[in-house]
């Protein structure tokens, strides 16, 4: 018995396989259930009783040495025969094109790290809200005409569930869970039932702005809203303010800043005024405070809120929304150098 395991030892260790498929072949022949070592088991059987613990050693050693010789070779010929599996053999030849930032993202991480350098921290919330998040909580009237279906898509199973008109909503939460001083900045996606057209959109993207803490005043909002156009446009921008009105701030305002395309001359896309409107703004009304936990005897508060896409259409004149979400390479294409 002793020779027999001796003599198989020697064979396996003088194998030699040149590809993985005669290896493979080598396995099965010495290491399966019915390869040659597992046949030792049969003559095992009628080794005498004190040498069966000798014996028995014997073979499991064998079967360690085949195994570590199969091993090594099957390492060897992985080497030679290596192929970097990350290469995909069907792809074209050709360079595979980088692409770029969409330009509503350009437009918005700029906007972001313009009020991130003034100190506003950014707040996000969910696009499918309720009822008192979206208007209740900011003062719109039960009757008011954008609660109206021309206006806001309402889940029609339950209609306190809607898809946001604006990011206000965020605003709700946070006023709603924190004291001040609250500085903060939202953006994100919004929808309207809207017909879409080359001006309208039945979504797009919001940033506004919240700011409360103790002795806020217009003059604070107004500074801010200068240095943002200065630093969005250039610093020869100038800024107007005309009285507006909105449900959650009281005095509102809209801004216009000179015409970046003109200079303030008057051309068409400013139809020969010299402003162009970019967003809404005003203090915080007292009850919208009071609405969400904030004492507005101690504390006033502004907000602003812009549509990104009025903004990119500012920057890089693009005269159709539409070709915002049409995913249109050629389009796309034209913002390589502005990310």
């Amino acid at each position: 018995m002793k020779l027999k395991i001796q003599n198989l030892l020697e064979e396996i260790k003088g194998l030699h396989a040149d590809n993985l498929e005669t290896l493979e072949e080598m396995r099965i022949k010495y290491l399966s259930k019915k390869g040659r070592i597992n046949d030792l088991m049969a003559d095992f059987r009628n080794v005498a009783a004190e040498d069966k613990k000798e014996i028995g050693v014997l073979i499991n050693n064998l079967k360690k040495e085949a195994l570590d010789h199969i091993n090594s070779m099957r390492d060897v010929l992985k080497c030679e025969n290596h192929v970097d599996e990350s290469l995909d053999l069907t792809r074209t030849p050709y360079p595979v094109e980088l692409g770029t930032r969409h330009p509503l993202s350009i437009v918005k991480n700029n906007i972001l790290d313009i009020f991130n350098r003034f100190g506003f921290s950014i707040a996000e919330g969910p696009e499918v809200e309720d009822d008192w998040h979206v208007f209740g909580a900011l003062n719109f009237a039960d009757d008011h005409p954008a609660r109206d279906m021309q206006d806001t898509f309402f889940i029609q199973s339950n209609p306190d569930i809607l898809l946001r008109t604006h990011t206000s909503s965020v605003q709700s939460h946070i006023m709603e869970n924190n004291q001040p001083p609250i500085r903060i900045v939202c953006p994100g996606r919004v929808y309207r039932n809207e017909a879409i057209s080359y001006r309208a959109h039945c979504f797009f993207h919001q940033v506004e702005a919240l700011y409360i803490d103790k002795d806020v005043s217009f003059q604070d909002l107004k500074q801010v809203l200068l240095s943002f156009a200065k630093e969005m446009f250039s610093e020869d921008t100038k800024i107007r303010l005309r009285p507006s009105y909105f449900p959650f701030t009281e005095p509102s305002a809209e801004m216009d800043i000179s015409c970046n395309i003109c200079g303030g001359k008057g051309c068409n896309f400013c139809k020969h005024t010299g402003w162009v409107e970019i967003l809404g703004c005003g203090m915080v009304d007292p009850a919208v405070l009071e609405s969400n936990g904030i004492d507005s005897k101690v504390y006033t508060g502004y907000a602003l809120g812009m549509g990104v896409e009025r903004i990119a259409n500012l920057k890089y004149q693009v005269n159709d929304l539409r070709l915002f979400s049409e995913n249109d390479v050629r389009f796309l294409r034209e913002f390589e150098s502005a990310d």
